[in-house]
Parts: C-alpha cells; structure tokens; sequence
C-alpha cells in the first residue's frame, strides 16, 4: 500500500502545486468568481489520482479485490500528497507573489454587500485552511471510489 500511495500521491501533489500555482498567477487580475471556480477545478483534477491509485492498488497488489474500508483508507492517504501541494502553492502565492490578496479579497467580499465582519488571516492560516478544503474533497471522492471499485472475493 505504501508505494501505491506515494506514486499516486505524489502524482496528485505535483498536478495540485503546478496547476493551482499556474491558475493563482495566471488569474491573478480575473474576477474572483473565475478564480474560485479554476481553483476547485484543479483540486478535483490534483484529486482524479484518487480513484486511479485505488484502481492501481485494488488491480495490481490485492489480487484484484478491495473492500470499501481499505479502498477509503487508501484514497484518504493519497488525499493528504494534493492537499499539500494545494495548500503550498496558495502559501506561496498569498505570502510573496501576492501579498496584498486578503486585503484584496475582503475589499471585494464588503464592496459586494458582505456585512458579517471578516477576521484577519495570515498566509499561514489561509494554506491551511486548502489543506482542509482539499482534504475533505479527497474525502468525497475517496468514498465514491471506494463505492465504485469494490470487489471482494465471495464467501460460500
């Protein structure tokens, strides 16, 4: 299992520093919106190597079967290599590319009528709360595969 994971786990990590980097820089002067929606669809793409590291596992180390307990447990391990990734690449991004993006953010959040006071997070804060983010969606997408890519062996 543990080489199933750090092969599809570091697959996720390098596809969730790589394209959620690419995207901060690349949209860094697009809507938020645009932004927001690029961002989860690099955390689901960083997280695709969720369901193949399970398939790989299932196929070409346990003989073929695995039951939903290991398949999820498999899928969570792997979660944590784009979790990471993610969460460093926003570290980067809001600690030196672009320091001034909190400001930025919550100026935009109160120019469009958010009136709930916003607390002050650091880059620190804000990386660790995509950890979680990615986290709980590798979470999701652990126990759909984990669903889809059952087997066990019947018992007579």
């Amino acid at each position: 299992m543990k080489n199933t994971v750090l092969k599809f786990g570091l697959y996720g990590f390098l596809l969730g520093l790589g394209l959620f980097l690419l995207g901060l820089v690349i949209l860094e002067d697009s809507d938020l919106s645009i932004a927001e929606i690029f961002g989860y669809a690099t955390m689901i793409a960083s997280l695709s190597v969720v369901f193949f590291g399970i398939k790989h596992y299932r196929d070409n180390v346990n003989n073929g079967t695995i039951s939903v307990g290991k398949a999820l447990g498999v899928g969570i391990l792997i979660s944590g290599f784009p979790a990471l990734g993610v969460s460093i690449a926003d570290y980067i991004y809001t600690a030196f590319i672009n320091p001034n993006f909190y400001k930025e953010y919550v100026e935009t959040m109160k120019a469009q009528g958010h009136m709930e006071p916003i607390p002050e997070w650091s880059s620190s804060t804000m990386a660790l709360l995509m950890f979680i983010t990615v986290v709980l969606l590798g979470f999701i997408i652990s126990l759909i595969s984990a669903f889809i890519l059952q087997k066990q062996k019947l018992k007579i």
